[in-house]
């Protein structure tokens, strides 16, 4: 399935059934699985045999759908998590711990802002954060001897900054630290971070990949590239003696491809229990299939969005990466050549009295929390997902206080934007 195409992976990665079984992912409901001895169990406990126990740490319906989301990425090994702030505390906390340093751009969701800000610093992992705009000279004096990883969003939330990969990987490569790239905007059919040099990916399946709003969920790719043993001193938890499961050393036993996830399931998952429910698989499974058609319909919509709102009076400025001109069309076109997403972001004349005004008058559009959803919908950042942020950090971010989030759905383009004209008319 490796050489497949992007729409048959989709599709059909993942799971391929044998004669007479389910053609669909099976949900398999279970906490529990039954063994014939208590050594073929201990087995399992040891990390000596793969299979199943106790849905906590895996469950095979999860990972049917984490090997196909694994295959759309080209990455060697995968995992689901509840939520993609799980996913994203997972990937940084497998490698980084108490007196350990992240380095992070600046312009990534309020939610991860604040994950690394705020509760990891309070486990002592401290997190310098940067423009993804800034120089080679500003990224590269960010870096401490104790620094573990760089992270960074494909598409900024809300921000719409496009990562530059080449810039931010050779950094971190240079300092013999992986980058963690979070890719929920684009999806691997617009981008395949590992393509450009980054190591591990992240997402918030909630997003995209459902689609509908119907399951929370995060999934977790290492492309298996990163030689972690060549790193030794730097990643202990990776290349020591694991004394929680009778010493055994993760990047040794499992090598470069599944070390990573193997610990983050075996230890993380574990310990943290952030365990993504069979069903929600089993639904984020239905979403991926038809990702392919809906990323280009949710591109389509959002090219002619930002296109009307660029000539509109009443809006003060448009950023959307697909519109000539703009800061980020570039970058757009060297890694995401068919397209970026379908969030527009914009600001409304007259800053927040008059955003707020524009978006109680929308019909079509609902204001949500929510985003990449079939159904358009809209939220003001920095009265929602960025509020815990002060005014320099919002600017920091990206995300200044007049900006309004559109994230336009698989409706008509036609009908999105008559409802944002008549909304405009309210202002």
């Amino acid at each position: 399935m490796s050489n497949r195409r992007m729409e048959t992976k989709c599709v059909q990665g993942g799971y391929t059934p044998g004669n007479g079984e389910p053609r669909q992912i099976p949900i398999i409901q279970s906490t529990t699985f039954k063994y014939a001895t208590s050594e073929a169990m201990g087995q399992l406990f040891d990390l000596e045999a793969s299979g199943y126990f106790y849905s906590r740490l895996q469950n095979p319906t999860c990972d049917y759908v984490a090997a196909k989301i694994c295959e759309m990425e080209g990455g060697t090994a995968a995992m689901l998590t509840s939520s993609g702030q799980s996913a994203n505390f997972f990937a940084v906390f497998n490698i980084a711990g108490n007196g350990d340093h992240v380095v992070s751009t600046s312009a990534i969701y309020g939610g991860t802002y604040n994950l690394f800000a705020v509760t990891m610093k309070r486990m002592g992992v401290e997190f310098t954060f940067v423009s993804p705009d800034c120089t080679e000279e500003e990224l590269e004096a960010a870096f401490r001897p104790n620094t573990k990883a760089v992270f960074g969003e494909t598409i900024a939330n809300p921000a719409l900054a496009i990562f530059d990969f080449e810039k931010f990987s050779r950094a971190a490569h240079a300092h013999g630290v992986p980058l963690i790239v979070d890719n929920t905007f684009a999806t691997p059919v617009n981008c395949r971070p590992f393509e450009h040099g980054a190591d591990i990916v992240t997402h918030s399946t909630t997003k995209y990949m459902d689609g509908h709003g119907a399951a929370v969920g995060g999934c977790i790719v290492d492309s298996g590239k990163f030689d972690w043993l060549s790193h030794a001193d730097k990643f202990p938890g990776l290349c020591t003696l694991d004394d929680s499961y009778h010493g055994i050393t993760y990047a040794e036993k499992f090598g470069q491809g599944g070390a990573y996830i193997t610990k983050a399931t075996a230890q993380l998952m574990r310990d943290f229990g952030c365990t993504p429910a069979p069903q929600s698989a089993f639904i984020l499974n239905l979403g991926l299939e038809s990702l392919h058609v809906r990323m280009q319909r949710h591109c389509e919509n959002a090219q002619a969005v930002a296109e009307y709102l660029q000539q509109h009076d009443k809006i003060a400025w448009v950023n959307y990466a697909g519109l000539p001109g703009n800061k980020y069309y570039d970058l757009a076109k060297k890694y995401l050549p068919n397209g970026t997403c379908g969030v527009v972001s914009f600001g409304v004349k007259g800053g927040r009295k008059a955003a707020e005004t524009f978006m109680a008058a929308l019909k079509l559009a609902a204001i949500e929390t929510h985003v990449a959803d079939a159904r358009t919908c809209c939220l003001h950042p920095a009265s929602a997902t960025h509020r815990q942020m002060n005014e320099e950090e919002l600017i920091a971010a990206g995300v200044p206080g007049d900006l309004v989030r559109f994230s336009c759905g698989l409706e008509s383009k036609e009908d999105l934007i008559e409802d944002i004209a008549q909304a405009l008319e309210q202002v």
